[in-house]
Parts: C-alpha cells; sequence; structure tokens
C-alpha cells in the first residue's frame, strides 16, 4: 500500500488537544508560541478546525504564580461544566534544574466554551510540592481520575506520571499513585521525562500514550495499558511496553512526535492520534522557544491483540 505522507493540521501549535463534544462539535487547545494565554477553536469537522476562529479564553496576569510559561491547556466536560487544565509558573527562573510550574484549572458553565465566562477554580493541588504539568481527566466507572506528570525529589529526572481520583474537577483526593518513571534508554534522551499521558479505551482495556526524553528529535511516545476491571490505583495493574510505539521518522522528515491526545473521527468509531511534531531538527538555541512544533492528526489501527498500532508519524 502507498504512503500518504501527512502534513501538519495546525501549524505552530505545540501540546495538541481535540476534544469532540456530544453537541457535535471539535474543540481544539494547545500551547501558543508565546506560552502567554490558552485559546479554544470549535469546527463541525476536524479538517475545519485549521480554518476555524481562534478565542482567547483566558489570559495569564502580569504577576503572581501563574503569570508565566503557561502550558498544555486540555478542555474537558465533566460533572456538567467545561474545564480548561493547564500549567504555569511564577517566573521563568530554573530551581533544582527545572522551571517552577503547577497546574490550575478554570471552568465556564456556557454550553459553548468559546462564549460566556470562564472562572478560575485554583490550583489543583496533588499534595506533592513540586514541579508538575500535563494534567489529563477521564471517567471510569462513574469515577473521574486526573492523571498527570510530577517530579519527584527522590527520582532522578524531570517528571514521572501519576493517577488520583478526583473528589471535584478541580479537586483530587487521595494520595497520588505513581504508574510510570523514566528508565529505558529511549525514555532518557537528553532528559529523564515521562510526560503528556492521554487515555484511551478500547475492548476491555485501557491504555495510556505519554511522552519521553528532550523536545527534540529524541521526543518519542510511550505506552500502558490495563484491564478495566482491575484496579486503576494499582501500579501492578499495569503493563509498560518497553518500546517507544511512536517516535521520529527521518526518512520523510517527522521529527520529536509526541505530547498527543486521542479523539474520535466524524464516524464516532476511528479513533485519531493527535500529537505534535517538528519538520526539522537544526533549531537554534532552547528548543523551548522555538515555535515549529506542528499538530498532526491521523487514524489510530489496531492489531489482531487488540493493540494500538501508531505506525509512523510522518505517514496514515
Amino acid at each position: 500500500m502507498q504512503e500518504t505522507v501527512l502534513k501538519p493540521l495546525i501549524e505552530q501549535r505545540a501540546d495538541p488537544y481535540i476534544y469532540r463534544h456530544t453537541d457535535g462539535y471539535y474543540y481544539f487547545t494547545a500551547s501558543v508560541p508565546q506560552y502567554d494565554r490558552i485559546e479554544l477553536r470549535r469546527a463541525s469537522s476536524i479538517a475545519a478546525l485549521a480554518g476555524a476562529e481562534t478565542v482567547d479564553v483566558w489570559t495569564k496576569p502580569d504577576t503572581g504564580p501563574y503569570c508565566e510559561l503557561v502550558w498544555a491547556p486540555e478542555i474537558h466536560f465533566n460533572e456538567g461544566a467545561w474545564y480548561i487544565y493547564f500549567a504555569a509558573a511564577p517566573s521563568r527562573e530554573i530551581k533544582d534544574k527545572l522551571f517552577q510550574h503547577r497546574m490550575y484549572a478554570i471552568r465556564n458553565r456556557n454550553a459553548n466554551p468559546l462564549e460566556g465566562e470562564w472562572e478560575f477554580m485554583g490550583q489543583v493541588d496533588t499534595g506533592i510540592d513540586s514541579f508538575c504539568l500535563d494534567a489529563t481527566t477521564f471517567t471510569h466507572k462513574g469515577r473521574l481520575y486526573y492523571l498527570w506528570a510530577q517530579k519527584d525529589v527522590a527520582i532522578e529526572g524531570n517528571s514521572n506520571l501519576y493517577i488520583a481520583p478526583m473528589k471535584t474537577p478541580w479537586q483530587i483526593e487521595g494520595r497520588p499513585v505513581m504508574l510510570s518513571k523514566p528508565e529505558f534508554d529511549w525514555e532518557t534522551r537528553g532528559f529523564w521525562v515521562n510526560e503528556g499521558p492521554s487515555v484511551v479505551r478500547r475492548d476491555g482495556r485501557i491504555f495510556i500514550s505519554y511522552s519521553a526524553s528532550a523536545t527534540d528529535e529524541n521526543y518519542a511516545m510511550g505506552l500502558l495499558w490495563a484491564d478495566e476491571e482491575a484496579d486503576l490505583l494499582d501500579p501492578t495493574s499495569w503493563t509498560k511496553s518497553r518500546e517507544p510505539v511512536l517516535r521520529t521518522c527521518y526518512e520523510h522528515g517527522i521529527y520529536g512526535p509526541g505530547h498527543n491526545s486521542f479523539t474520535y473521527a466524524e464516524d464516532g468509531e476511528t479513533v485519531m492520534l493527535v500529537y505534535h511534531a517538528r519538520t526539522y531538527t537544526e533549531i537554534v538555541g532552547d528548543p523551548l522557544w522555538n515555535p515549529d512544533r506542528h499538530t498532526f492528526v491521523k487514524p489510530l489501527r489496531w492489531d489482531e491483540q487488540g493493540m494500538p498500532v501508531f505506525g509512523r508519524p510522518s505517514t496514515l
């Protein structure tokens, strides 16, 4: 079968998140290159998101604990209201080799989240006072879960993956449970990182994709999975792939795929993989300030054992 080389859906949007709501619309948000605000767009199809109007729904304040480096927003509809989860820092200062990000939530009760007022709900406190980011949520058997990346001072690296149940859509309850930490070679190139978790379910399993290593061409994606009947708060319920499931494609020039989300195609059944990647490796200076991480979307495939097949980032 001849390969079709992918082109970006939306340029210069990293950490992309696409959510298909019951109203028939797709909602898109991502990190903007300036890291100074949260924008939303919506459309009746995934393709139409590329040309959809963008609305700035929240802008960082000039001072305070969340006045810098607004990263990786995600929009969710939880318990009858819209929530955006994001990370932000009090400054651009690096302490103990890390930025000082914490996680926050805003809420909108309007039917259309591009309209109405967004209410600041405060910090999502995990009980661990350290660098954290990349929160997502999902509901399983009527229970809302929070899934994110955070630093443990006792573990080498930038961040590990944690899960906890939620008391409200902006508060967790119980103690965080670590599901994964950087340990394999492909997770520790440039930086020791596990981050950007995202959830998809199929045929009795729950899958968590995540990203690892530095955000240049070494960035790659891994996978955890558990039986849907298992205790999701028990780390032994989860199996971790020893090899990346998506990595740089040098042949077609798509580098550092990662920080993905999942959505569904217009047929309501086909799982779509949403991720960012770069189209060149010659980055001048810190990759953080290079704006050219672009949003890509392609179908996720499945093998005979019911496992997701991510393929190559460059092709359908």
